[in-house]
């Protein structure tokens, strides 16, 4: 082989590498370009990741095994791949692809890697070319590994600039919230609350992550705001750290702690001692707020050493609650004052109004009233796929979709028992639970059968303890309907959906848990 058709082979076999790699990328974007978690992707997503390589290498190699001429070997190979690509590309899903400038760089790259091993395998042999594109999954994870120093300057950048702005507004009241569930429903209600009588901006949707706060940091926090909340999410020990490193927050509020994430986390304690550092990490006249629950909230709000923590029901009082699909209402009590008010809203369980007294505490701390709370209270919203309630023509909907703990589930279960007419479920189960995972999808199905009238079930393979759990409690098994996605699960409830129904979708996964 000439050496410029040597070189033209390698830049096409770069080229393949990365057309049957698109996928791969996506995954690895989903997993916050972690490769442990992408390496459980793949795992769980083998046919879906490792085929396409294999196909296309398959081609190659069939095609100088054959005999044919380089160039034709290039054309064949090549086409084939952008089929793969363009397959890849128009798939639906649920979260797509977003090719950012971290996702750009990590192309080329990945193409720089990819053309320099195609051009070793080339000097040895035509064949061995080819058959890299097979590795493809290997070659990315080496493509990754050169791209980490890049990537951690740039970051390190955004990270110095965000602590300069923070820096730079001594004034602005700045408040961590975290737990293993809860902690976004209450991000939001605590910044509804205390926007009746501050400027307050809250790290949107799921953003939180340190580079998710960073560039909500750089982009949108203003000299006129007076109040900064910060989600923090983990799925490794330090995480939380990291966060609180960057934000320095003054008060912090702990949702939950519980079984989620348990496949990175790997215990129950390592979960518990994460979440805490946000706790470690506020300063000695900071406030700490816990979430009542009867055990490790309460066990870790003892450790705390802070003069100024507290729990629901310290501080703050709710009584006589009511909750129905109408939403929830609840008298409010400030136990120093005496003082009440009856507040209403539009959230669905009674379990919200646990959240809800978490941040009446936090707005009481921060110096507002009960009038001014009550009116919070008011303007608090569902948060979107958060047990939000839908209308469906007639079908009532009550869209729980990004919840996906044990916890949330039994709740999502107690607010559709409120509800009268014929009770539907649409899930997929739980993930993310470790060596617990079946465990907990078996007793989510246990206790579906006391709420539920039919439940759909996304998934064969992955909803095999549901059902168990479902006919062990004695659940019709002619009721329980289990479809292989999303969409056949759509199909399947609009032929029997009638008026007065009330459907509860509950989780969906994403799409590196897709079977």
């Amino acid at each position: 082989m000439s050496l410029f058709m040597l070189l033209l082979g390698a830049a096409a076999i770069a080229c393949c590498c990365i057309a049957v790699g698109w996928r791969l990328l996506h995954y690895f974007q989903l997993e916050s370009y972690q490769l442990p978690g992408y390496f459980r992707s793949l795992n769980r997503n083998a046919h879906r990741a490792l085929l396409p390589p294999l196909a296309a290498a398959a081609v190659g190699v069939l095609l100088a095994v054959a005999g044919a001429p380089a160039p034709l070997r290039i054309v064949g190979t090549g086409l084939f791949c952008g089929v793969l690509e363009r397959r890849a590309r128009k798939e639906k899903m649920k979260k797509p692809f977003v090719v950012t400038e971290r996702v750009k760089r990590l192309i080329a790259i990945h193409a720089a890697v990819a053309f320099a091993a195609a051009l070793l395998c080339g000097l040895v042999s035509p064949v061995l070319m080819y058959l890299l594109i097979a590795a493809e999954p290997l070659v990315l994870v080496l493509a990754a590994l050169c791209a980490q120093p890049v990537e951690t300057h740039i970051n390190n950048q955004f990270l110095n600039d965000a602590k300069r702005r923070l820096a730079a507004q001594p004034e602005l009241i700045k408040i961590g919230i975290t737990g293993s569930y809860g902690k976004t429903s209450t991000k939001f209600l605590l910044r509804d609350i205390l926007s009746v009588r501050y400027r307050v901006l809250a790290t949107p949707s799921s953003f939180n992550t340190p580079m998710g706060v960073t560039r909500v940091i750089r982009e949108q926090l203003t000299p006129a705001h007076q109040i900064f909340i910060a989600e923090m999410g983990a799925r490794h020990v330090g995480d939380i750290k990291e966060l609180v490193e960057l934000v320095h927050p003054t008060m912090g509020l702990l949702t939950s702690v519980g079984p989620q994430h348990l496949d990175t986390f790997g215990t129950i304690e390592r979960v518990r001692d994460t979440k805490y550092e946000l706790i470690e990490g506020l300063p000695q006249d900071g406030t700490a707020i816990f979430a009542r629950d009867g055990a490790i909230c309460e066990e870790l709000c003892a450790r705390c050493t802070l003069s100024d923590k507290l729990m629901p029901g310290d501080l703050m009082t709710a009584s006589e609650a009511q909750a129905g699909p109408w939403g929830t209402r609840f008298t409010l009590t400030d136990n120093e004052t005496g003082e009440s008010r009856v507040c209403q809203t539009r959230l669905l369980g009674e379990h919200s109004i646990s959240n809800l007294l978490l941040c009446c505490t936090a707005a009481r701390r921060l110096g507002m009233t009960l009038e001014e709370i009550a009116q919070g209270v008011a303007l608090c919203q569902p948060v979107e796929h958060r047990l939000q309630l839908l209308d469906g023509g007639g079908v009532s909907i009550i869209d729980d979709a990004f919840n996906a703990n044990p916890v949330g589930a039994r709740a999502a279960l107690r607010v559709l028992e409120k509800f009268p007419g014929r009770r539907i479920i649409i899930t997929p189960g739980m993930v993310e639970l470790g060596g617990e995972e079946d465990a907990f999808n078996r007793s989510f199905g246990e206790q579906m059968a006391a709420s539920v009238d039919v439940a759909i079930l996304v998934g064969r393979r992955h909803t095999q303890p549901i059902v168990d759990g479902l006919l062990s409690a004695g659940f019709p098994q002619e009721h329980i309907h289990v479809v292989g996605s999303l969409e056949e699960s759509t199909s399947v409830l609009h032929a029997m959906m009638k008026a007065g129904d009330v459907v509860l979708y509950e989780n969906d996964l994403p799409d590196n848990y897709t079977e």
